[in-house]
């Protein structure tokens, strides 16, 4: 047995933990949790007996789905790490995952119930369509296939005068910003029917129609 100072033992803790414990998996649920201003969030995970502090930084924290909330049970995938200074050690988290239930599925019910409250689905708030529009834009992928299904379903059921297409982005992360510029776009030129649509696909494929964003540009 060796005498050690302070900062010593906890350099030790510290190489010993994160070496020990360099990827985790962990189940519990959140409490306790702080958005900060840097983008950072902090919080709390804890089962019937223990609890233990986590973090997850702004970088991975702005790639979540769905909206970290109290008593939500999640699947943490991160590293154990200790800061030295205080002797303390956490879950610096990679990925969250809801314990159970899809990410997707979870920010869609999240935001569903969002919009919900905020009157977005009122019938009081909907326009009548036109029963003879004679105006059209179509919001989508002007090379994908499902363009030709929307020009000749409208062109058979309207006959319409004129339809215009907007071509956009339907998948990835930059395809929500590009619906929403046409959207604006669209919105200016006067248009009986304004449709915006893709193929099918997963719900990840899918999901940039979900968007916050999205919604709002159209309400």
């Amino acid at each position: 047995m060796y005498l050690l100072n302070v900062s010593s033992l906890n350099e030790q803790i510290k190489t010993l933990l994160e070496s020990t414990f360099e990827r985790v998996l962990v189940e519990g649920e959140l409490s306790r949790i702080t958005f900060h201003n840097s983008g950072h969030v902090y919080f709390t995970l804890k089962d019937e007996n223990s609890t233990i502090k986590a973090v997850i930084f702004k970088a991975n924290a702005a790639k979540l789905k769905f909206q970290l909330q109290e008593g939500l049970k999640v699947i943490l995938d991160g590293a154990i790490t200790l800061y030295k200074p205080r002797g303390e050690y956490q879950i610096n988290c990679f990925t969250i995952q809801p314990s159970g239930h899809g990410a997707l599925a979870l920010a869609f019910e999240q935001l569903k119930s969002k919009l919900s409250s905020q009157g977005y689905f009122e019938v009081s708030r909907k326009k009548q369509l036109p029963k003879f529009p004679k105006k059209i834009a179509l919001i989508t992928s002007a090379t994908g296939a499902a363009v030709q299904d929307m020009l000749r379903v409208a062109q058979n059921r309207y006959r319409v005068l004129e339809i215009d297409i907007y071509d956009v982005l339907v998948q990835g992360e930059n395809a929500a910003p590009s619906i929403v510029k046409a959207l604006s776009l669209a919105d200016t030129k006067g248009y009986d029917i304004i449709v915006i649509g893709r193929g099918g696909g997963s719900m990840e494929d899918l999901w940039a129609f979900n968007e916050e964003s999205v919604a709002d540009a159209i309400f």
